[in-house]
């Protein structure tokens, strides 16, 4: 495993949730981190800006370089990666979290909603990992990975959600392509996703209102995953697509309990998990609302 002191970080969507949590596992263990998002003001539902995201980060052991930027613009994302590796000598890490989501079917979806989702997790994906390629060819065992789910092409998963569920799987053909693309490079690109639904703000306020949080995993199993990958040599470990306890199980972690919100409460497991992936603990399939 290849140690996380001083690997330099960019990742957007990292002011709040998975991505924070993301942040500051990396931090704990003396990385430096750019933050990309756009909440510079506290949303009224959605507690947490890029700043008192980087004042966390920086507890946690870590420099932040928060940067606001809206990764759908082109030149905002140039800006802040050429910020990143000017701040921090170079890049080694991207982070593809940001993404945005609907889940309605095709009637209720809005075009607005449908470009956003492009935009955001698509587009942004390809553009941030596109503007990184040339630093992180220059990095110390450098890793692309995307918040984006396994591709288990079932009409299960689009029937409900057509348009967020193409998104997603947008960013899944991205961990695919640049993998072999990039695999020259010695540039690690792999995705990782939640086995259950995370207790995080955009799950109480998109999908199931804070019914859903007792059922729920908290954001550190996907940092501690996320950590695990990284931490992975680059030049072997590519194109894979991990579930976060399915990962954590096979580096020899037994107890899940600290991750759970209510161990007392049945888990939920979450969208585009494939069938035949192995149930470190037992779930239950969450009613998707789109449906």
């Amino acid at each position: 495993m290849v140690s996380l002191k001083g690997k330099r970080a960019i990742i957007s969507g990292g002011s709040r949730g998975i991505g924070l949590a993301i942040a500051k596992r990396l931090a704990s263990e003396g990385a430096s981190i750019a933050i990309l998002a756009k909440t510079a003001d506290p949303h009224p539902k959605l507690p947490g800006t890029i700043y008192t995201a980087a004042e966390e980060i920086e507890e946690a052991g870590g420099k932040a370089l928060p940067i606001l930027t809206d990764v759908r613009n082109d030149d905002e994302v140039k800006a802040a990666v050429s910020q990143t590796v000017e701040a921090f000598g170079g890049l080694d890490i991207c982070i593809n979290n940001a993404s945005a989501i609907s889940l309605t079917k095709t009637g209720k979806t809005e075009m607005k909603r449908f470009d956003l989702m492009f935009a955001v997790n698509v587009r942004g994906t390809f553009m941030l990992s596109k503007e990184c390629l040339p630093h992180l060819a220059q990095g110390d065992n450098p890793h692309i990975l995307n918040l984006s789910p396994p591709l288990d092409m079932q009409t299960k998963w689009f029937a409900p959600s057509v348009a967020y569920t193409m998104s997603k799987f947008g960013m899944s053909q991205c961990v695919l392509g640049m993998a072999g693309e990039f695999k020259s490079k010695g540039i690690a690109v792999n995705a990782l996703w939640p086995h259950s639904v995370i207790a995080t703000a955009a799950i109480s306020n998109v999908v199931a209102g804070n019914i859903a949080f007792p059922h729920c995993r908290k954001p550190d199993i996907m940092a501690d995953a996320a950590a695990v990958i990284l931490s992975k040599d680059a030049r072997e470990f590519t194109g894979q697509f991990c579930i976060d306890d399915v990962l954590l199980s096979s580096e020899g972690v037994t107890d899940f309990s600290a991750y759970r919100v209510d161990p007392a409460k049945p888990l939920w497991s979450d969208f585009f998990v494939p069938d035949d992936t192995p149930e470190v603990e037992p779930l239950v399939m969450m009613m998707n609302p789109g449906a």
